[in-house]
């Protein structure tokens, strides 16, 4: 019924490959999609969104959290701005779910998609949630034979991995606000001692819409793979999880494509994020 009133599709230039290589596969089969792109902040400017939004507009997918830089998005304004004109909002909320506050109802979210290992929860298993009215979201079956999940994915289901999301977000949601303090205070600490000992120390995106979580921060006029290099023979980083890139595309060796996705964010004289 979608495709009937429209094949435009509206998302950012930042979103992880999950939803960049599908509006690739969905551009080879006509469908026309804008990639919107940041703001120096990491934002999507809410003004070119508007802009974009046409009568054959079916859906703007922008991502609650931004996986490299952390950066959250303004979903609840997003939303309203594309049901104001009837069009259906998607957002990738695997990085913020279990780490801030996600409401679909405030935040005029109309299709979530969620995975529970990013919240301790087993691999292999996710969710989707769809809008039931206001208005009732229709999806076309992912596959046949069963009508399991109402008719939208049929199979057997997991049972033991779903058991394992369902128990990661309970306690995400107990221990989600005690976390994010404890958080925020480790990661404002070492902000705050890199950019007291360290000149040209970049952050990238704003601290004031951010995961709790993260720190994504450039060295200038330092090579991103040297500096790994170097900080590895110091043994008390041997504890630390350091890299150039988020893992969907840690074989790519142009890493994330953050220059071209991020735009301003990132001078080229600088190192890749790290």
């Amino acid at each position: 019924m979608y495709a009937e009133k429209g094949n435009h599709i509206i998302t950012a230039a930042t979103e992880h490959k999950a939803i960049l290589d599908t509006c690739k596969r969905l551009e080879h089969e006509g469908t026309r999609v804008t990639y919107l792109p940041v703001q120096q902040n990491g934002l999507v400017d809410l003004q070119q969104l508007k802009d974009a939004i046409t009568d054959k507009t079916i859906l703007v997918s922008i991502m609650y959290a931004q996986n490299e830089i952390g950066v959250v998005q303004p979903i609840a304004e997003i939303g309203k701005i594309a049901k104001e004109r009837g069009v259906l909002v998607h957002t990738d909320g695997t990085q913020a779910a279990g780490k801030i506050p996600v409401n679909v109802i405030k935040d005029n979210i109309d299709l979530m998609s969620l995975s529970a290992h990013k919240m301790y929860g087993p691999k292999g298993v996710g969710a989707l949630y769809v809008r039931r009215r206001n208005p009732r979201v229709q999806l076309t079956a992912q596959m046949d034979g069963g009508g399991h999940e109402r008719g939208m994915r049929s199979g057997t289901l997991n049972v033991p991995s779903i058991v394992g999301f369902g128990e990661a977000c309970a306690l995400g949601k107990a221990e989600m606000a005690e976390e994010a303090k404890r958080l925020e205070y480790l990661r404002d600490k070492m902000k705050d001692r890199l950019l007291a000992s360290l000149d040209e120390v970049y952050i990238n995106g704003t601290m004031e819409h951010r995961l709790p979580n993260n720190l994504n921060i450039s060295f200038a006029y330092v090579e991103g793979e040297s500096l790994l290099m170097g900080i590895k023979r110091y043994r008390g980083f041997k504890r630390f999880g350091l890299h150039l890139g988020d893992a969907g595309t840690i074989l790519c060796i142009e890493s994330s494509g953050r220059g071209r996705r991020f735009g301003p964010l990132f001078d080229p004289v600088r190192s890749g994020p790290v």
